[in-house]
């Protein structure tokens, strides 16, 4: 029992989706995993039923008059929930869109760098790279007294710097100031009644303030011309010595040989999120968009005629063509030579047009002819980028190529904030450090600080290594701190945010997590594991939906959910410590303890004999990496968080097959060659992004099922004598939908300050469609009835329908009988999502050279599940087809026939080919963190 009184979080008759009026003990301030297959009701429990609850009693605790700005939450379908501490849910689909949102940003590690460098760094000029000064009164009479002793001098004060004007009423200004000279571009001036400058030039204007001989006699003088000349230049003061050379001298940031100024610091100097700090050039970002030739005319071996130039396509009657021929006739090259025979001149010509008007016959009027400005392919896409339509916008993505901007490197930051440094670095160079670096980085750097910066900074580099730890200790020592945030998969983002909450050492917190070791390797998992261990043992509770082996036998305490899933799940099939779980007789418990198991096979694929060999790819953090891809096999690709597998197989192998099979735009990361090709037809990517990021989209719309379930309808008697259409039965478009609601069956209760809430349309109840389209039925159900059935209840229901059938049997075979055909795609993990799309996939013909690329489709599922997907993926190798998988999961890793293990760390210590061969040569090999786990595997 702990200081609130209670040992048990007790939920009685909890009833939320399928849970069968459960009733459950949860011990407190214990490491407690939830576990049980796919759609046994883990989830229903964790979030939608404990969460859920302890988000509405926080909501209660509002005034009311502020409740009734946030509208009341739903009470979940429970009876009552005992001893419940403040929750906080870290679930995997929070991670941000925003490119502006960073690891460091989101850590605050980020920001904890700024004030180290708002306060404690040195300032360095960019034009000089000397080191910036600032000087007291004082320390300038100093100065001026030893350097220019019984010398001559003008005292000026700058007033305008490199800026184009006539300054009119600035030289009326300081003529009512008192002043009676002036020194412009270098020379000292009257000032005139009505004087000006030329508007169009840039100028440098300077208040001559005093002139006067130094001495120690004139030190009163010189002092107060000096305060005069500061106030007057805004803390800066130049002076012009008897040679006419110019000396600096500043009260702030000042450069003393160029005169370049600096204003002072301040956090916001350093944030790429702010105008004062962002590069000017991409706005902060690092990146910029740009039109290039190579974009514009991607084959040079095509001619004008057949659509060289992808913006404006093959030859039509267009007024650009005839411009065109006229434009080319000097060069000896017609709209019919391919561009790679063009001269350089014709090319430049081409693209970016010419100011000397373009004669082009006139059809109509014989004999004359139509003079026209030419722009150019690329000036006028760019004019198109900057003020077209949204439409245009779209349509101008695939010839905008990003790369790293020229002016800020990539570092996000103006050039004055680039020259900020602590210990010889400035905050750029830091952002793009990863972990580890910066780690050995902050280590000692106190020794290689002045006493002064040691002061300043010491409590803020205590708060940088606190947050710095966390992230290594659950292992995301790889990522840099300016990795996007929307760049990392659910499970680094949700263990971000477990660092996050690890660093508020708050207590007392019941902490509900979702797979949080998804996308980990085993070694990887132990550190999380000792994470979650730390947050319990600061006294919280953490209760984690789990179906990782080492979480459920390290925790506390297991409570497994089942025994199947939808409908015939939602009961407690199991609880007790591990010890005592492993002892029963559950399908996890049996996992657990050996007694069932995914067995390797005895003999490996011998394969279809070819292969796809990539050369020397250097992405991102690939060391010159050469890798076979042998056909006809089951392929795992395997290694530690962060050793490059993602970059080798989605962002080059995948993309260069894209480009060679469906002519995608994007280009793969560099490489040197890739031979093999011609052994595939044809490439499937199955990756975890959502299927719809709407409402509106389902697996039954996504797998194209709903338009035969539509047709079908349309076919009913009562269809045909009312004259309905296939457009009644959509919730898309008007006609047969509920208008309220306009068809998504729930409406958006938008919450102020916390997160939009959905609420079941009182009109339709939740049904989507208007009365009249609810009374066509077929065999009884309304189409309504048939977005909520359940995959396995699609499956007898349509038994007598091939074609709807099909679909439906695919969506089972991958383990998704529990979902409904209706359920929002918004609301599926990512695991279901990639195999809905895998069932998508698999409804097709596929051609047996077919090249299947998953990415950790184990995602989100139980053992058995796990045992399902294999069957279906061996099935597909069965006819011929090679599948590729990222998977850290070792029970597949054991059924491949081909394993490529990437390492043999994360970050710059990984991209490196650590071994490569059947599971049982990886076990062998020494180096390899897969081999050794891989090896307690498959004894």
């Amino acid at each position: 029992m702990d200081l609130t009184g209670f040992s048990h979080i007790e939920v009685l008759g909890a009833r939320e989706h399928n849970l069968k009026n459960i009733d459950v003990s949860i011990p407190r301030n214990q490491l407690v995993v939830v576990t049980g297959i796919s759609g046994s009701g883990k989830s229903s429990l964790a979030f939608d039923t404990i969460y859920a609850e302890g988000q509405r009693r926080y909501m209660e605790s509002f005034s009311a008059y502020a409740r009734s700005f946030l509208g009341n939450m739903e009470r979940p379908d429970v009876d009552k929930i005992e001893g419940l501490s403040p929750v906080i849910s870290i679930e995997q689909k929070t991670t941000s869109k925003n490119p502006r949102s960073t690891l460091g940003t989101v850590t605050e590690i980020y920001d904890f760098l700024r004030l180290l460098y708002a306060r404690a760094s040195e300032a360095y000029s960019y034009l000089s790279g000397e080191k910036m000064v600032k000087q007291s009164i004082d320390q300038i009479i100093g100065t001026l007294l030893s350097q220019f002793a019984q010398g001559k001098v003008i005292l000026l004060a700058p007033v305008i710097k490199g800026r184009k004007g006539h300054y009119r009423e600035l030289f009326v200004q300081i003529a009512k100031w008192g002043y009676t000279k002036v020194r412009v571009d270098g020379e000292v001036m009257d000032i005139e009644p009505k004087m000006q400058l030329d508007r169009f030039k840039v100028h440098d204007i300077e208040v001559v303030v005093d002139r006067l001989v130094i001495s120690e006699d004139e030190r009163v003088r010189l002092s107060q011309s000096l305060q005069t000349a500061m106030n007057v230049g805004k803390g800066q003061v130049f002076v012009l010595d008897a040679s006419n050379k110019l000396h600096y001298f500043s009260q702030t940031l000042m450069d003393p040989k160029t005169g370049l100024s600096y204003d002072e610091p301040a956090p916001n100097t350093f944030s790429f999120n702010s105008p004062y700090g962002a590069c000017p050039c991409c706005s902060g970002l690092g990146v910029i968009e740009e039109i290039t030739e190579e974009s514009v005319i991607p084959d040079t071996s095509l001619s004008i005629l057949r659509g060289a130039i992808a913006p404006i396509g093959e030859y039509r009657e267009l007024w650009i063509f005839k411009q065109l021929e006229v434009l080319l006739k000097p060069y000896q090259v017609s709209l019919s030579t391919p561009i790679s025979k063009f001269p350089r001149e014709a090319v430049e010509l081409m693209l970016y047009g010419t100011d000397e008007p373009v004669p082009v016959p006139s059809k109509k009027y014989v004999g004359s002819e139509w003079n026209s400005k030419y722009d150019g392919i690329i000036n006028f896409l760019k004019r198109q980028q900057e003020s077209g339509s949204e439409k245009t916008q779209d349509w101008l993505q695939d010839f905008l190529v990003i790369k790293k901007c020229p002016e800020c490197q990539g570092y996000r930051l103006k050039r004055e904030a680039l020259h900020f440094k602590v210990a010889d670095k400035h905050i750029g160079e830091l952002a793009q450090m990863d972990i580890t670096e910066l780690a050995t980085w902050l280590a000692n750097l106190e020794s290689r600080l002045s006493e002064r910066q040691v002061q300043i900074g010491s409590e803020v580099l205590k708060e940088i290594r606190k947050r710095v730890s966390f992230l290594t200790q659950i292992g995301l020592t790889y990522l840099t701190l300016d990795r996007p945030m929307k760049t990392l998969s659910g499970g680094e983002s949700q263990r971000i945010r477990l660092a996050t909450q690890i660093g508020t050492q708050l207590v007392g917190v019941l902490y509900i997590m979702d797979e949080p070791s998804i996308g980990l390797h085993q070694r990887d998992n132990e550190k999380l594991i000792q994470a979650l261990k730390d947050l319990r043992d600061l006294g919280n509770s953490v209760l984690v939906v789990e179906h990782d082996k080492d979480m459920m036998l390290e925790s506390d305490y297991i409570l497994d959910i089942g025994p199947g899933a939808g409908r015939h799940g939602g009961q407690i099939v199991g609880s007790g410590t591990p010890a005592e779980f492993i002892k029963l007789g559950t399908p996890t418990a049996q996992f657990l303890n050996g007694s069932l198991a995914i067995k390797a096979p005895e003999k490996r694929r011998m394969g279809n004999g070819f292969s796809i060999e990539l050369k020397g790819a250097t992405g991102n953090n690939l060391k010159g990496v050469s890798v076979k891809f042998p056909l006809g096999k089951f392929i795992s690709v395997t290694g530690v968080s962060g050793s490059g597998k993602s970059t080798l197989i989605h962002d080059t192998l995948v993309l260069k097959l894209k480009q060679h099979f469906d002519r995608a735009k994007r280009d793969p990361l560099p490489f040197k060659s890739m031979t093999g090709l011609e052994h595939i037809d044809k490439i499937i990517e199955v990756d975890q992004s959502p299927i719809g990021r709407t409402p509106r989209s389902n697996p039954a719309t996504y797998t194209n099922m709903y338009t035969d379930i539509r047709a079908l309808y349309c076919e009913l008697p009562e269809s045909k004598i009312r004259g309905y259409k296939a457009g009644r039965f959509s919730f898309n478009v008007k006609g047969g939908r509920c208008e309220d609601c306009e068809g998504a069956g729930r409406k958006k209760i938008e919450m102020e300050f916390l997160p939009d809430v959905l609420v079941a349309c009182e009109t339709c109840k939740g049904k989507r469609f208007n009365r009249e389209t609810l009374e066509v039925r077929f065999k009884g159900k309304s189409i309504s009835d048939v977005l909520d059935m359940t995959v396995e209840q699609a499956l007898e229901f349509f038994e007598n329908q091939p074609r709807i059938h099909r679909r439906v049997q695919t969506l089972s075979e991958v383990g998704l009988g529990y979902i409904t055909l209706g359920q929002h795609a918004t609301t599926l993990s990512g695991g279901e999502a990639q195999r809905v799309k895998l069932a998508e996939e698999l409804s097709k013909k596929d051609t047996g050279k077919t090249l299947y690329v998953l990415d950790e489709p184990t995602t989100g599922l139980h053992f058995q599940d796990v045992k399902l997907l294999l069957d279906v993926l061996q099935k597909l190798v069965d006819k011929g087809n090679t599948v590729l998988i990222i998977e850290h999961n070792l029970d597949v890793v054991k059924v491949s026939d081909y394993v490529i293990d990437m390492g043999p760390e994360g970050g710059n210590a990984g991209g490196q080919l650590v071994a490569s061969g059947t599971p049982e040569e990886i076990c062998k090999v020494k180096g390899s963190e897969t081999g050794r786990f891989l090896k307690k595997e498959m004894k």
